[in-house]
């Protein structure tokens, strides 16, 4: 169980901030299963048999994601990785309230975690696990996260995910901003020596990333903040370059409208 700052208590459960976009991606089965390589390439999880699996995935590609998490909920089984990725993304994209986006990252970590043990050769399960950990550690500041011996477990947890799915796009995004964020935090030295984390290791990872899935918009702008982040001015047009990417392109789904949005907010700032 993670344990939250006694400040940032969650309030009673409210609904879900809706995406203000949804209709302009009106998925079905269908078009979910006939555009499933594009959609997935990222985190490289199996097309789904269960039609109440790909049904949630249908919500959670039009950008309902309150929807697709009891959907993925009530489907079980393939359906709890739509559930773990509907809640933690709109907790990060979407959600307002502090207390309420640690409180879905730390209840989507724990039931990824258990999803995990019961099916270990799930890939997603794990990533999900370690993805909702890092942006936990994120909320509650990353030194606090390394303090607690968060950094080490998302680290090796996301090595798992490659060795289970070596395409797994995502997990090496995850791992580039580990190393990249553990440095930005505690320098080159400490970061080694303490948590193995390497500069040109974590690049590799993005550029690993981008080999497998060079369409990803979200990993065009984590890599862009990774590189500001290890190299900042002398690598500056190179991030601007990355963003615009991301910012001008045509998104297919809510998640791609969202990363689109995040990367014309990076150039703004």
């Amino acid at each position: 169980m993670l344990h939250r700052p006694e400040d940032l208590s969650p309030p009673p459960a409210l609904p879900w901030a809706p995406f203000a976009h949804a209709d302009r991606y009106p998925f079905t089965q269908q078009e979910v299963v006939a555009q499933w390589h594009r959609l997935h390439a990222g985190d490289a999880e199996p097309l789904p048999q269960d039609p109440a699996v790909l049904q949630a995935w249908a919500l959670f590609h039009s950008g309902r994601f309150a929807e697709a998490e009891r959907a993925g909920l009530a489907a079980g089984g393939a359906g709890l990785t739509v559930a773990h990725k509907a809640a933690i993304i709109h907790a990060y994209y979407l959600e307002p309230s502090e207390a309420l986006r640690l409180s879905r990252f730390s209840t989507a970590a724990e039931r990824a975690a258990q999803q995990a043990q019961s099916d270990p050769g799930n890939a997603n399960a794990w990533f999900w696990h370690a993805y909702a950990l890092g942006r936990y550690s994120q909320g509650i500041s990353v030194a606090k996260a390394l303090a607690q011996g968060l950094g080490l477990r998302v680290r090796d947890t996301l090595q798992r995910v490659i060795t289970l799915s070596p395409r797994h796009a995502d997990a090496r995004l995850a791992l580039g901003a580990f190393h990249a964020e553990v440095i930005d935090k505690v320098g080159d030295l400490v970061g080694q020596m303490t948590f193995g984390a390497q500069r040109a290791l974590g690049l590799r990872y993005f550029q690993e990333a981008l080999e497998i899935h060079p369409a990803t918009l979200i990993g065009k702008i984590e890599y862009a903040n990774a590189l500001l982040m290890l190299e900042g001015e002398a690598r500056m047009a190179q991030a601007t370059r990355l963003y615009e990417e991301a910012a001008n392109a045509e998104p297919i789904d809510a998640l791609e409208h969202l990363a689109v949005e995040l990367a014309r907010q990076e150039l703004e700032s």
